[in-house]
């Protein structure tokens, strides 16, 4: 495959000419006054975004979305989003209907219906090039960790940023970067967790020196991706700014690692009744709880949804495990087909990660409908999945305090970090 590469006004163009694809990276140049860039370049936009030309130039080319629908699956996606505040929304019947672009047309919606469009000034067709950046950068091999699920943590999201507790209170800012946080959160994930990362030396547990390795590598690239789509250059530089490391902030909560850390400061908002909404810094820590909950809420949904789920969850731990054997590393705990059967590996995380969760956000609601929704589901899940435990298992635990920890380990790199294993 021949290549040109030409130097630019400070960037290098890589262009191939056989794809018709051209890339643009910037360029370490001394006479440009800034020192190390290409440092600073690797830790802002993350190895993703600074590796994206060579991924061009080996004719790795991302697909544009398709986006011929006859007028009978535009109708019905249509009618779907004119209940996307519903919690019985199915997030993978939408995504059919919308010929797998679920992601993209959902965000644009919401960003309408929020009215985030007019208010930061929003260019259309840059909105929709930067969430088609978004989209393509999770792996849809990944049977959990893909844009599927990536759109579904942001109908839930959407559904807690319209509580009546917290809604009131928020600001067109608060619920752009819950939305964002949402969408991205998963960006780019490997369909591996951090453990498997950091034994194996990957370059980006080095990068981040085995800290939410998974999670900075989202922000990161979600960074350079809103900074590389120009979505947000039109707003004053302290003000990106301030949105870029809010988005960080929200993402890193996501880290299952840091779940009693969030679980134990909630609680002590709640018990102390000292959570000011009007005060910015509690509005955003209740966003990081609000992205936690949707990014675990899956045992939260109706029965066939929390199943699909639960079973492509657990279908990328047990490939994680396959991985390790052929490789004779030592299969990660909820990885081992043969030992971790689906039922006890939710019904453990069910009862150490997410009823404690849930239990307090329905405390933060005031017990709202929709909470108490929420807990129905999952009381009624995991008497499901108790019912299809193997007989061998019957009489045991189910999944006790070392399951649960396990799994929360692997939730938040698996695609649960948040989600449902």
């Amino acid at each position: 495959m021949s290549c040109l590469m030409v130097e630019r006004c400070g960037e290098i163009l890589f262009e191939n000419p056989e794809q018709n694809v051209k890339c643009v990276c910037m360029l370490d140049t001394t006479h440009s006054g800034e020192i190390g860039t290409k440092k600073k370049v690797k830790r802002l936009l993350s190895f993703q975004r600074y590796f994206h030309a060579s991924r061009l130039l080996r004719g790795i080319v991302p697909q544009a979305p398709l986006h011929l629908l006859d007028e009978d699956y535009l109708g019905q996606a249509r009618h779907m989003l004119s209940k996307v505040g519903m919690w019985d929304f199915d997030i993978f019947l939408f995504d059919r209907l919308t010929n797998g672009n679920s992601l993209v047309t959902l965000l644009c919606h919401l960003f309408s219906t929020h009215g985030l469009i007019h208010h930061f000034k929003l260019d259309m067709v840059t909105l929709h090039r930067f969430l088609v950046m978004v989209q393509e950068d999770y792996h849809s091999q990944n049977p959990y960790h893909n844009a599927v699920h990536a759109a579904d943590v942001t109908q839930a999201m959407h559904c807690y940023l319209k509580e009546p507790k917290l809604a009131s209170f928020l600001t067109p800012l608060d619920i752009m970067l819950g939305l964002l946080a949402a969408a991205a959160h998963d960006v780019d994930h490997p369909g591996v967790n951090q453990p498997f990362l950091i034994k194996t030396n990957h370059h980006l547990a080095n990068l981040y020196q085995n800290m939410s390795v998974l999670e900075n590598h989202h922000w990161r690239s979600t960074i350079g991706m809103l900074r590389e789509s120009r979505l947000l250059a039109h707003l004053p530089k302290e003000m990106t700014q301030d949105i870029e490391q809010q988005l960080g902030s929200l993402i890193l909560a996501t880290d299952i690692n840091r779940q009693n850390e969030f679980l134990a400061r909630l609680r002590t908002h709640l018990h102390n009744k000292d959570l000011r909404l009007e005060d910015g810094r509690d509005r955003h820590f209740m966003l990081q709880i609000a992205l936690k909950c949707a990014d675990i809420c899956n045992p939260c949904r109706v029965w066939e949804m929390s199943k699909q789920w639960s079973e492509r969850v657990c279908e990328e731990f047990y490939r994680q495990g396959d991985l390790e054997q052929k490789f004779e590393l030592e299969i990660s705990p909820l990885c081992n087909q043969q030992k971790d059967s689906i039922p006890s590996i939710q019904i453990g995380f069910m009862t150490y990660i997410v009823e404690p969760l849930f239990r307090e956000w329905a405390r933060f609601t005031g017990n709202s409908a929709l909470s108490e929704n929420m807990l129905s589901h999952l009381a009624h899940n995991k008497a499901q999945w108790k019912s299809l435990l193997p007989k061998p298992h019957r009489g045991g635990s189910g999944g006790g305090p070392d399951l649960a920890g396990q799994g929360a380990e692997k939730e938040e790199q698996t695609g649960t970090r948040g989600d449902t294993p």
